[in-house]
């Protein structure tokens, strides 16, 4: 009997879905094959049609802080499922989790959860502009926030801080309402301000960027970011839709020390199930409907399976100690594919952070904003990702995506990954 391929899914998939994929970063374009299409996931492991097991980096873009299909969650997630689907109404599963983020996060006073980090990018910018009465945002070029109209823009040319789609369909005085400024430029940002600061509603930042590289940011950058925006009356947001509960259990506000007017929050917090959060100070999510006038709903907003997949997954990495463990894990990890990639000659380096990491071209200094990016690093990425697939390795399909360690990426088969890894580069 003939056993379907990779390749012919691709091609039923094509006829039906745009690019044969329901997100972009699945795809494997510019890649030169089709993407591999998997049917299985466990702990550290992918399985595709074909039968062949991956030691998986990408763990579905960040969410799976344990691992796929960790036993504590699955056991939670079937009771769950076995209990209630969804209410479309009052429940106390959403209660448990908010109340423990709260706890354990006191500057996050009050959340609304939602379904995914756009939605909760899109609530907060709308809470921010109810509550300043502006209607610019400030964002950082190399920053993403989910695929929100006036977020999806670039820098333009011409004045500070001018903004140009970087999507079609989006129309060109909905662009105008974003400013762009570039990462790790203090003076760029403070042009920004005085030419615009008393139109700013707020200023978004990944304070970790982790979509467009692992751009690590100054202290003293973010420490300005923050204090132009309490100058200017300007809210200032965390998008912690990646960072959060990823680098430590209170994520990037408690490694800068920096309390924004709001964060939002995604992945690790809903255990693999789709989810979102925005939250802060109380009286700017007072302003959130019902209690206020910023309107906002979701018909599966804080959806039970995810509200408990996501506490049972938040609590056995806090009764772990599962963040310190891991990131030094990962920095082991990161230290031999350095030392591996040197002796070998390579022109490859590796910047980590907490469980991420990102393989990139060498520089002569660590790479803080999109223009320090080296200009091959599409073409270096897709010999080394075509050459680890082949081995065993499953980083993610795009060579400006960050990699993530899970708890189930044990030392041995790190080891294992790194020299993988270190046998396809160049």
């Amino acid at each position: 009997m003939h056993k379907v391929t990779s390749e012919e899914l691709f091609q039923r998939a094509l006829k039906i879905t745009p690019g044969g994929v329901h997100s972009p970063v699945r795809s494997f374009k510019g890649l030169d094959r089709a993407p591999v299409f998997f049917t299985k996931a466990e702990g550290a492991f992918l399985t595709s049609v074909e039968d062949k097991k991956y030691i998986d980096f990408c763990q579905s873009f960040g969410p799976l802080i344990l691992g796929h299909l960790d036993p504590e969650v699955k056991e939670e997630v079937h009771r769950m499922v076995d209990t209630a689907w969804t209410f479309g109404a009052t429940e106390v599963y959403s209660l448990e989790l908010a109340e423990w983020i709260t706890t354990t996060l006191p500057f996050m006073q009050k959340l609304r959860f939602v379904s995914s980090g756009t939605e909760a990018v899109m609530s907060a910018l709308r809470v921010a502009r109810a509550a300043t009465g502006r209607n610019k945002i400030l964002k950082f070029e190399g920053c993403y926030h989910g695929h929100v109209d006036n977020l999806l823009v670039k820098a333009g040319s011409g004045l500070a801080g001018t903004a140009a789609s970087s999507s079609a369909g989006i129309p060109a005085e909905v662009a105008a309402q974003t400013v762009v400024s570039p990462l790790d430029d203090e003076a760029a940002l403070e042009a920004v301000f005085a030419a615009q600061g008393k139109d700013i509603a707020a200023v978004i930042i990944e304070p970790l960027p982790a979509n467009y590289g692992l751009l690590v940011q100054r202290p003293e950058f973010l420490k300005k970011v923050a204090e132009l925006c309490k100058k200017n009356g300007s809210l200032l947001i965390y998008d912690e839709v990646i960072s959060g509960f990823r680098v430590g259990l209170g994520g990037m506000v408690a490694e800068t020390g920096i309390t924004p007017d709001l964060v939002t929050y995604g992945k690790i917090i809903g255990g693999g199930f789709p989810v979102g959060c925005y939250g802060g100070k109380a009286e700017l999510m007072n302003m959130v409907a019902p209690s206020g006038d910023v309107y906002q709903a979701g018909t599966l907003s804080a959806n039970p399976v995810g509200m408990r997949a996501g506490l049972t997954t938040l609590k056995k990495m806090q009764r772990l100690d599962g963040w310190n463990l891991l990131n030094k894990r990962t920095e082991k990890f990161a230290q031999t594919l350095r030392d591996g990639l040197a002796k070998k000659g390579s022109d490859l380096q590796v910047s980590q952070v907490a469980s991420l990491f990102w393989i990139h071209g060498k520089t002569p200094a660590p790479i803080r904003s999109i223009a320090q990016i080296p200009a091959n690093q599409g073409g270096t990425f897709k010999g080394l990702f075509l050459k680890a697939l082949d081995k065993g390795v499953y980083l993610a399909p795009n060579a400006y995506e960050v990699g993530f360690v899970s708890w189930a990426h044990s030392d041995e088969l790190l080891e294992e990954a790194a020299h993988i890894i270190i046998s396809a580069a160049e």
